[in-house]
């Protein structure tokens, strides 16, 4: 035993040496010496914490919760979930309240958007199920009363006049009320089209392909503060960026997504984090966002590993307070990530 600790002693002092060596006289060594005892020091940022508490209570996650909405302006955040016999829309408070749910003509939930002004309460749900209200995007008031639907209900297509989808994946709804929507979530489209207010195109991007303006699976859609489209194109393993006024194409991010494509993109209020889920390996990357006019590469600043199959599908982040709520569909739940004291205070300053 004695020796055994003899023998660590000598190796901890042998790296200690090496260290200060390299470090005071790094010049003498020859080059694959400095590679091979390279240390790096830096910790990757600690930028989010679960809340425990949230939800209040969890027994209302009865289904597959496939996506999550944040009204932020009236403090709710809105859960979709697909199952037999089951609300389909549950409505919390941003502290966890459950007030109440809705089962409306939401025939199987994929992704969901709360657009509200002073004026209106609207949540907006892209409806990818194969029955009467299916392949299509839908618009309802806060208690779920249906107000416009986009699309031809129950039958997919890949026509602009009118307008269909197949398996419409998400949406983003501008406060100007412009739309942007990613449609082809493993259907026969792989498109992102601009809508006006009024619902008229303005520009459509995308077929499948690998090319740039293509994709495989385009999932997931936001907007960031200075103009630019990102699109989650998952089959492709990366995030597509295009200019919101002409559709024109700006870059790619892919070098972060070697292991698995992105499934969720959205930013943080401040604009400084871009915040991507990935199904599969269960884990949420925080990346740093690009600077005004340059796209740039993708850089992690932080990670989130999730339990094993908890598989995040979307997500939503509040405007207000720069929480995380993640949806689950492996885990049956939605889980809320908050900034920790020294982020936190970016939003409440």
């Amino acid at each position: 035993m004695t020796r055994f600790w003899v023998c660590i002693a000598g190796a901890g002092c042998f790296l200690a040496l090496l260290v200060l060596h390299s470090r005071f006289c790094a010049s003498r060594l020859p080059p694959h010496l400095h590679l091979a005892f390279k240390i790096s020091w830096r910790a990757e940022e600690i930028l989010y914490r679960l809340d425990v508490d949230w939800p209040m209570y969890s027994e209302y996650f009865t289904g597959a919760t496939f996506c999550v909405a944040v009204d932020s302006l009236n403090g709710l955040v809105y859960v979709a979930q697909r199952g037999d016999n089951i609300p389909k829309v549950l409505v919390f408070t941003e502290d966890g309240y459950f007030l109440r749910a809705w089962n409306y003509t939401v025939d199987t939930p994929h992704g969901i958007f709360a657009a509200s002004t002073p004026q209106e309460k609207s949540v907006w749900i892209t409806d990818v199920g194969s029955g009467f209200y299916g392949h299509t995007i839908k618009k309802y008031n806060s208690f779920g009363d249906l107000v416009q639907v986009l699309g031809t209900p129950g039958k997919k297509g890949t026509g602009l006049n009118p307008l269909q989808f197949d398996n419409p994946a998400e949406l983003h709804v501008e406060d100007t009320g412009d739309i942007y929507i990613v449609d082809g979530d493993g259907g026969l489209n792989n498109r992102l089209i601009k809508l006006s207010q009024d619902f008229m195109i303005l520009w459509l991007r995308g077929e499948n392909g690998t090319g740039p303006a293509k994709f495989n699976i385009p999932h997931s859609v936001t907007l960031d503060s200075t103009g630019r489209v990102w699109v989650a194109d998952r089959g492709n393993r990366r995030l597509q960026v295009f200019d919101k006024d002409t559709g024109d194409w700006l870059g790619e991010w892919s070098s972060c997504f070697s292991e698995e494509g992105p499934s969720a993109v959205r930013f943080t209020p401040d604009g400084k984090y871009v915040v991507v889920a990935q199904l599969n390996l269960s884990r949420l990357l925080i990346l740093a966002a690009p600077p005004v006019g340059n796209i740039g590469d993708c850089s992690v600043v932080s990670t989130i590993q999730l339990a094993d199959q908890v598989s995040p599908h979307l997500l939503a982040v509040s405007r207000e307070t720069g929480a995380v709520y993640v949806a689950e569909i492996g885990a049956k739940q939605v889980q809320k990530y908050v900034p920790v004291n020294r982020y936190f205070s970016l939003f409440s300053s």
